[in-house]
C-alpha cells in the first residue's frame, strides 16, 4: 500500500511540474535608431543581427525605430545598441562616435542633436 501511495505522489508530482508555465526568454524590444534611407535600414539591421541572440531586427524609417526579438539569455538590448551605434547611427542611449557617423554616406548622415 505504501509502495502505490508512493508511486502517485511520485506521478502526480511528475504532472504539476510539467504542467508549469516556462518562463519565455524571447523579448520584443523598441530601441530609436537615427537613420535616413533604404542604405541605413541594411546598416542598422546588419549591425543587430550581428550580435549573437538577434532573432528578428527591423527598422522604419518612418518612425525611427528599429524593433527587435532578442533572446535575453544571450543579449542585451544595450550590446544592440552598442553594435548599431558602432555602424554610425545613434541609438536612444548610446550615440555613435564621430569617426563612425563621418564614415557613413553622404545621403546616410542624418541630423545630430
Amino acid at each position: 500500500m505504501k509502495k502505490i501511495i508512493l508511486a502517485l505522489i511520485i506521478m502526480l508530482a511528475g504532472f504539476t511540474t510539467q504542467a508549469q508555465e516556462k518562463k519565455d526568454k524571447n523579448a520584443k524590444v523598441d530601441i530609436a535608431v537615427k537613420g535616413n534611407c533604404d542604405q541605413c535600414k541594411r546598416r542598422i539591421e546588419k549591425a543587430a543581427y550581428a550580435v549573437k541572440g538577434v532573432k528578428s531586427a527591423q527598422w522604419h524609417e518612418d518612425d525611427q525605430e528599429l524593433h527587435l526579438i532578442i533572446d535575453e539569455t544571450k543579449c542585451s538590448a544595450n550590446s544592440v545598441r552598442e553594435a548599431v551605434a558602432k555602424s554610425g547611427h545613434d541609438t536612444d542611449k548610446v550615440k555613435a562616435t564621430e569617426e563612425a557617423y563621418n564614415n557613413l554616406h553622404s545621403c546616410c548622415q542624418y541630423k545630430r542633436s
